[in-house]
């Protein structure tokens, strides 16, 4: 049973990594693929022929859905997702819930599709990350403006990225904070940058930030 109560209305910093911390994405596609299903799960409507999406990404860093879906999912979303970042063998994100359940319904699919995506295109079986998502209560605006620093920072963790790679880290969410925001209103990053005056002062923020777990 989970440690925490997750309550409509709470933000939760929501990560897992692979079993025995094997590596999760291994190819563009594969961090695409994931990228797909935090930001088009946000609601329980389903998609077909996924891999139409992600060959339309790899060629054109973008996800051709029509904007009347975009709307549905929008509309109907159990979730809103903050922030993220990817890295070879974890994720994290933080994640508003929205309805009751929406997270734990939310990341089952998100997990569940992509485990059973990883085991077909790798020829595997069994589970892919290391047990159920864990998830952290964001107890205060502090806290939360902390976690989004953390988040987009830890790809310096990364060898070849190093302390200046990570502001150009392309698996996060970092761009979409400090540039065009290629996700509009299904990354909800206006809850942390409306509490400072311009994108500078976020970049500022962020980079003075110890880079340190916040669990």
């Amino acid at each position: 049973m989970r440690k925490i109560k997750i309550a409509p209305g709470e933000y939760y910093h929501i990560y897992n990594r692979g079993m025995n911390k094997q590596e999760l994405f291994l190819d563009e596609s594969d961090y695409a693929r994931f990228i797909f299903c935090l930001l088009y799960f946000q609601s329980e409507i389903t998609f077909n022929n996924l891999g139409y999406y992600i060959s339309y990404f790899k060629k054109n860093k973008k996800f051709n859905l029509s904007p009347k879906t975009i709307s549905r999912i929008i509309l109907e979303r159990s979730v809103e997702l903050i922030n993220f970042t990817l890295m070879p063998n974890h994720f994290h994100a933080t994640v508003l819930e929205v309805d009751e359940n929406g997270i734990a319904v939310y990341m089952q699919r998100v997990l569940n599709s992509y485990t059973k995506y990883f085991n077909a295109k790798y020829n595997k079986t069994g589970h892919l990350f290391q047990g159920p998502y864990q998830a952290v209560h964001v107890e205060d605006d502090k806290q939360l403006l902390h976690l989004s620093a953390y988040i987009h920072k830890n790809c310096m963790e990364i060898k070849s990225i190093g302390n200046s790679g990570w502001t150009r880290y392309f698996w996060s969410s970092y761009q979409d904070y400090v540039k065009e925001n290629r996700w509009p209103e299904l990354l909800k990053s206006n809850i942390i940058l409306e509490q400072f005056n311009n994108e500078n002062e976020y970049v500022d923020f962020v980079k003075t930030s110890l880079a340190k777990e916040l669990k």
